[in-house]
């Protein structure tokens, strides 16, 4: 029987990490590759059995690339945080895994749950984001900072699994706000190393398409007030992204403050 490893990467994720760990404990290891929380997810996730790997955060593809590198089973499951496996989907993976005909890497479909709905629309569904499920060695990821960019090391082309897992993407509305902040930093530091320009128009042109493209296009507005959320943080990230590279392009300063004393 192929034995599997779960991997999960975090930061600070005291609140979900639990979750997460639970609904993977069918694995036969669970690594949670940590960037050194001070919010007690490493002594959680350790208490729940799992392996925790600490590892300086230089980016998301660094990070999978050392959590992957962690493990120690044939087969990977490649679960984030704010994931959750459902039985279905175990038992997919599982029945996959065991296959001799399985191929080397496979796709995940996931059903994101925000403000209290299954999110059908916005482009979130099937909402496939890297392979979940591979060998160990059949995935490997670039040094970017922000949706990292990987390469499935396989002469076959990678599967589709059916069942999905559960995502939650935001656990209120602040996060939204949080996660367009944080992503559009790192976006900007990405497209930078890429030789990008930035200008003001050109960040609110983007942010204007990126707020069509998922709230018109990918029928974001089907979804109603969830959808229209989602579709306005990701015009704020796109906005800012390309705001924030205009930014260090720039190199505005203030103006000098020299001592004034009274003459």
């Amino acid at each position: 029987m192929s034995r599997i490893s779960v991997y999960i990467i975090a930061f600070n994720e005291s609140e979900k990490i639990k979750a997460a760990i639970n609904s993977v404990l069918w694995a036969d290891e669970i690594v949670v590759a940590d960037s050194y929380s001070k919010d007690g997810t490493a002594e959680i996730a350790t208490e729940l059995g799992a392996r925790v790997v600490q590892v300086n955060f230089q980016g998301f593809g660094d990070l999978r690339n050392k959590g992957m590198a962690a493990c120690r089973h044939p087969w990977i499951f490649s679960l984030d945080a704010d994931e959750r496996c459902t039985p279905e989907a175990r038992d997919e993976i599982l029945a996959t895994v065991a296959d001799p005909r399985a191929v080397d890497a496979y796709y995940i479909p996931r059903r994101n749950y925000f403000m209290g709905r299954w999110i059908r629309y916005s482009g979130f569904y099937p909402d496939y984001r890297q392979p979940q499920l591979f060998r160990k060695g059949a995935l490997t990821f670039k040094d970017d900072p922000v949706h990292e960019e990987y390469t499935v090391v396989s002469t076959r082309p990678a599967g589709y699994l059916r069942q999905p897992i559960w995502q939650f993407p935001f656990k209120n509305l602040g996060e939204v706000e949080h996660k367009a902040n944080k992503y559009s930093t790192l976006g900007a530091e990405k497209l930078s190393r890429q030789g990008r320009k930035g200008t003001m128009p050109k960040a609110l042109l983007r942010g204007l398409w990126a707020f069509f493209h998922m709230y018109i296009l990918k029928r974001g507005i089907l979804d109603g007030w969830p959808g229209f959320v989602i579709a306005l943080g990701n015009f704020e990230g796109t906005f800012f992204k390309y705001a924030k590279l205009h930014e260090l392009q720039a190199g505005w300063r203030p103006p000098p403050s020299p001592p004034l004393r009274r003459e």
